[in-house]
């Protein structure tokens, strides 16, 4: 197995990313990216990284953490810490918030359906309590019938309107209605 576990800063993660010169020099230059993580609480970077320079290690055994150790050509006063509070390689500056404009989308326009002069020929067949118990619109060829709230004795005289009507009762998983022939 030639995989290590490398703990780095973010900072220094950002500079290798930004093509910044290392100072660090005992990584092989075949190291490989496997896997790389952030913690964001202990501003933590974990990389995975595998290369054929590293020695072979049993599986039985854990991933060993690598240590990256500084060139002593490239030391300078700037050069960061590997202590838990990293010190930062360029000055920071407090990143300033932009608003994005994002566009909103354009709702559907439905052609306007009326309702009532639909489904009005249907609702006349029912009492007014029961129109107040129901709810009305149109699907196709059918006037859907839908029950504003569970009807107890009212169903049986609501279903008898329906069928009179040439309707059914249409049972769904969630949702049940009676569906009648539009007129």
């Amino acid at each position: 197995m030639k995989m290590r576990i490398i703990k780095l800063t973010p900072e220094f993660l950002v500079e290798r990313l930004q093509g910044k010169t290392s100072l660090y020099s005992n990584l092989p230059s075949d190291t490989e990216l496997l896997d790389i993580k952030y913690d964001l609480f202990s501003k933590q970077v974990t990389a995975v990284v595998r290369s054929e320079s590293f020695e072979d290690i049993a599986d039985t055994f854990p991933i060993p953490e690598f240590s990256l150790t500084y060139s002593p050509s490239a030391k300078n006063s700037a050069a960061p810490s590997l202590s838990p509070t990293p010190t930062p390689l360029i000055p920071q500056t407090k990143p300033t918030l932009t608003s994005v404009v994002k566009p909103q989308p354009v709702p559907e326009k439905k052609p306007p359906v009326s309702t009532k002069t639909d489904t009005s020929m249907t609702e006349e067949e029912f009492t007014e309590d029961q129109r107040n118990l129901l709810s009305f619109s149109v699907d196709g060829d059918f006037v859907v019938i839908k029950p504003v709230r569970f009807l107890k004795g009212e169903w049986e005289d609501i279903n008898d309107t329906v069928r009179s009507l040439g309707g059914r009762w249409v049972k769904g998983d969630i949702i049940s209605y009676w569906e009648v022939p539009r007129p």
